[in-house]
């Protein structure tokens, strides 16, 4: 299993940005996908989940209405649309595998920093 995620970087707050994962090494269509994240001095939370199918999706209540999660299951890739980026939303991003609380493989996480 592999989930190598990207586009992380430096944003303004109120501004957007696009993560991706691309995973390999499992049949991707099979399970369901998650975004955590992890601010320094905090635990660990879980941002967004997706089904296998894309029909059913998860959000943690801070992103609703910001943040979108998706996926193309042509390219084995899982997408966080992320938008009107707040400093709090500053964090590493990790991609990983099952939906919800039930993961089991982790990406090696992207950096994302929100500010002026």
């Amino acid at each position: 299993v592999q989930l190598v995620e990207s586009g992380g970087g430096l944003v303004q707050p109120g501004g957007t940005l696009r993560l991706s994962c691309s995973a390999s090494g499992f049949t991707f269509s099979s399970y369901g996908m998650s975004w955590y994240r992890q601010a320094p001095g905090k635990e660990r939370e879980l941002v967004a989940a997706i089904t296998n199918g894309g029909l059913n999706t998860f959000y943690a209540e801070v992103v609703k209405g910001r943040f979108t999660i998706s996926r193309d299951n042509a390219k084995n890739t899982v997408y966080l649309q992320m938008n009107s980026l707040k400093a709090e939303d500053t964090a590493v991003y990790y991609c990983t595998r099952g939906f919800r609380y039930n993961v089991d493989s982790w990406g090696q996480g992207t950096q994302v920093t929100v500010s002026s």
